[in-house]
């Protein structure tokens, strides 16, 4: 008998998913006629007299399944919907809570509860609901066909939602904005976003060494760095050297990713040893190059000027960094946020945007920039022309002395230890 019976349920089950709904049906009721108390078929037949136009049948039916199968949440599912037809709210409600009793995480359920909060209550009531949905969904592209329409409903929601909170923030909170310094503007920027859902937290997650308790600060700013001044009054010499190697010494300019064969690329798999994003080395891991600081005298006197950030195998670094028409450097962090980058651009197209966390930037020639790279950061050229920027490693300044001796130590220790073969 089990085995006629299992054999029937997979036959309805086929017949179900390949829309034989008639056929469905009454494989189904045989099953029920050999078992009447088998939870999927009572389920069937329940959903079933809904869409027949009998809401109190099915509801009879799905009471019937829930005491057979009382762990089963889309049993509940169906009571909600179930319920709602027949105009018992309160019905609805317990059972869509009946449902995330039994798994939390049910993604139905949670766009159920959205739903009939968005309904009842309104939109900014339902939006905490439908973005806890849309953490646990799987990735848009991959959003279940089923579903698509409620969580594009929901990300809508949750994005209108948090564009007016964000405007009734500034309204209400203008004046003391007003009265903040431009550090602190920032700062509370980021605030509100995060709070209004349309940025995440961006913490410093370096690939190498995290000096802890140090800010996150995005861009620090540049009152912090004596000498940027004297260098961005040569940035018309070092262009001029940057466009004279560019042309004569273009092979020089080498992919800036550039990993062994075998070695996963990740989110590096379009740039991998692509010319689109080049590089031409003045220092590279805390190595001099010799012949490209002799063929660019003046950057590199520029930059000898400067107290460069100097950890051993890691830096200084400092290059032309040269991003070609149409080209997205990805997302991604840098080795450690115990210095930070500098950026002087030196070529610069409309239409070129940079990212370091929340805060977006523009580049302007001779306008330095410094980040903490170890927060996630992101650049692109959308322009037709290339773009070009001078980028070097300094030390944060949120460091003591003592703590860079710190910083170095540590790195050197830690690669001796890694040099030392197996223990």
């Amino acid at each position: 008998m089990n085995n006629e019976i299992r054999a029937l349920a997979a036959a309805a089950t086929d017949a179900t998913q390949q829309g034989r709904l008639r056929e469905a049906e009454l494989l189904w009721r045989k099953v029920l006629a050999l078992d009447p108390g088998h939870p999927r078929a009572l389920y069937a037949q329940g959903m079933q007299a809904r869409l027949a136009g009998d809401p109190a049948n099915a509801k009879a039916l799905l009471v019937r399944a829930a005491a057979a199968a009382p762990a089963e949440p889309a049993i509940q599912l169906g009571m909600a919907i179930v319920c709602r037809e027949l105009g018992d709210l309160d019905g609805e409600a317990t059972a869509i809570e009946r449902a995330l009793q039994l798994d939390p995480y049910c993604l139905p359920a949670l766009l159920a509860k959205a739903a009939a909060i968005e309904r009842d209550v309104g939109l900014r009531a339902a939006a905490p609901i439908y973005r806890n949905a849309l953490k646990i969904a799987p990735s848009e592209p991959e959003w279940p066909a089923a579903m698509r329409t409620a969580l594009a409903h929901g990300k809508a929601v949750v994005k209108r939602v948090g564009e007016e909170l964000a405007a009734f923030i500034e309204q209400r909170t203008g004046a003391l904005m007003a009265s903040l310094t431009a550090l602190e503007v920032e700062r509370w920027r980021e605030a509100g976003a995060i709070v209004c859902g349309r940025s995440a937290a961006y913490p410093s997650q370096p690939n190498r060494l995290l000096v802890p308790r140090l800010p996150a600060i995005p861009f620090f700013q540049r009152e912090l760095f004596p000498w940027a001044d004297q260098l961005e009054s040569q940035t018309s010499a070092i262009a001029e050297e940057m466009l004279r190697v560019h042309a004569g010494q273009p092979l020089e300019f080498r992919p800036y990713v550039a990993y062994a064969p075998g070695t996963p690329v990740n989110q590096w798999q379009e740039l991998n040893h692509s010319q689109r994003w080049s590089s031409y080395f003045l220092w590279r891991d805390g190595v001099p190059v010799a012949a490209h600081q002799q063929a660019c005298p003046r950057t590199a006197a520029a930059l000898a000027a400067i107290e460069m950030a100097d950890i051993g195998g890691l830096c200084p670094n400092a290059m032309f960094s040269a991003l070609a028409p149409r080209t997205r450097i990805p997302p991604h962090h840098g080795e450690t946020n115990a210095r930070l980058v500098v950026h002087l651009p030196l070529l610069v197209p409309e239409g070129c945007h940079y990212r370091v966390g929340f805060e977006q930037r523009q580049w302007r020639v001779g306008e330095l920039l410094f980040f903490d790279d170890s927060i996630e950061h992101e650049a692109r050229n959308d322009s037709d022309a290339l773009r070009v920027v001078l980028i070097f490693d300094v030390w944060n300044p949120l460091l003591s002395e003592a703590e860079r001796d710190m910083v170095r130590s540590l790195s050197q220790v830690t690669r001796e230890f890694h040099q030392s073969g197996a223990g």
